[in-house]
């Protein structure tokens, strides 16, 4: 009688933990999605004059940067905000300001995948 129940008990549990994790793994892949860096006022980027505006400049309209860096030899802020998704559309919008040896915006480039209106 023992043997039996185990026998007869075993299988369901299989069966009942491969269902739960059935439903984990598809509730994972429904979100599917994922975020990387923050928004930023992609309507401020007029603002932007190259020889003309400082890192206050920057920081005051935009915030902390989401990344920074050294592009030959001048110190590099990107704000960027990127969606991923398995299901839905992606987007991208980033933004990349270069700066002289004196904190002056020396260049700079904005890229997005977003439509214009």
């Amino acid at each position: 009688m023992l043997v039996m129940f185990f026998c007869s008990a075993f299988p369901v549990d299989i069966l009942r933990k491969t269902f739960s994790g059935l439903i984990v793994i598809m509730l994972l892949l429904s979100s599917g999605c994922a975020s990387v860096g923050h928004e930023f006022p992609t309507s401020q980027i007029s603002t932007i004059r190259i020889g003309e505006t400082t890192k206050n400049d920057v920081y005051t309209t935009f915030g902390a940067p989401w990344r920074t860096g050294i592009d030959n030899g001048m110190k590099t802020w990107t704000y960027g905000n990127y969606h991923y998704s398995l299901f839905n559309e992606q987007s991208a919008e980033d933004l990349v300001i270069k700066f002289d040896k004196r904190g002056i915006v020396s260049a700079f480039v904005f890229n997005t995948t977003k439509r214009s209106k």
